[in-house]
């Protein structure tokens, strides 16, 4: 699908080169640790851990750089249910460290179905890290929409954009797509933000699964926080 150019599956980019399917799989191979066999299509997935770990460094490296500078940093996370938690603590450490975390755009809405009876999406914000929701929950989203909402908020505002976005899915997207420094994560079947990656649109994107129990998430997160000196 993100072959195709599906927009649900380019998480707000539009890829400068054309990409077949045998371009991608050899980049989720180099990128992520996935197999470069195009005939493997059922069986157990595989995400190599130092991809992983040399990920996360240079992820780190960039926080670290932010909170050493004082950056504008606007965190979000289109996978509330498993990824909050590790944006909350990157939220908070920067902040400890004197970081302007943005909230940007809260309250924007939008149908994201023409179903009868759906709610609104909107922006909203939990200690600092943006999500979107319908009514009282929090919902999964690709869409770049929100992330376009929030920097368009501030540009009307006159404020300055965010130094530096983490996230992940269109939220991370929609940011390195308006040119602003994006880190974030992304899981081996969502290849959008490592292509962005690969044409520099986006920092750095860390490749993990991203649909786990949030408590696994913790070791990864305090190895990024201690790399970050945060």
């Amino acid at each position: 699908m993100f072959v195709e150019r599906d927009p649900y599956h380019l998480f707000g980019l539009e890829p400068e080169r054309v990409w077949t399917m045998a371009d991608v799989i050899k980049l989720m191979a180099a990128r992520c640790g996935v197999s470069a066999d195009p005939s493997f299509r059922s069986g157990q997935d595989h995400i190599d851990v130092e991809l992983t770990l040399d990920a996360l460094d240079r992820f780190a490296d960039r926080v670290k750089i932010a909170a050493a500078e004082k950056q504008r940093v606007l965190v979000a996370t289109g996978h509330p249910t498993a990824l909050l938690a590790v944006h909350l603590d990157l939220a908070s450490a920067l902040r400890r460290v004197g970081c302007e975390v943005v909230e940007a755009g809260a309250g924007w809405s939008y149908q994201a179905s023409a179903q009868v009876g759906r709610k609104r999406r909107s922006i909203g914000y939990f200690g600092g890290v943006g999500v979107m929701a319908e009514g009282s929950a929090l919902v999964h989203t690709h869409s770049a929409r929100p992330m376009r909402a929030a920097l368009a908020s501030l540009a009307g505002e006159g404020t300055p954009m965010p130094d530096l976005v983490i996230a992940d899915h269109g939220w991370c997207g929609g940011a390195g797509q308006a040119g602003i420094d994006a880190v974030g994560f992304a899981d081996s079947n969502d290849p959008a933000l490592f292509v962005g990656e690969a044409e520099g649109l986006v920092r750095v994107t860390v490749p993990l699964d991203d649909g786990i129990a949030p408590r696994h998430y913790g070791p990864m997160t305090r190895y990024l926080l201690a790399r970050a000196g945060l």
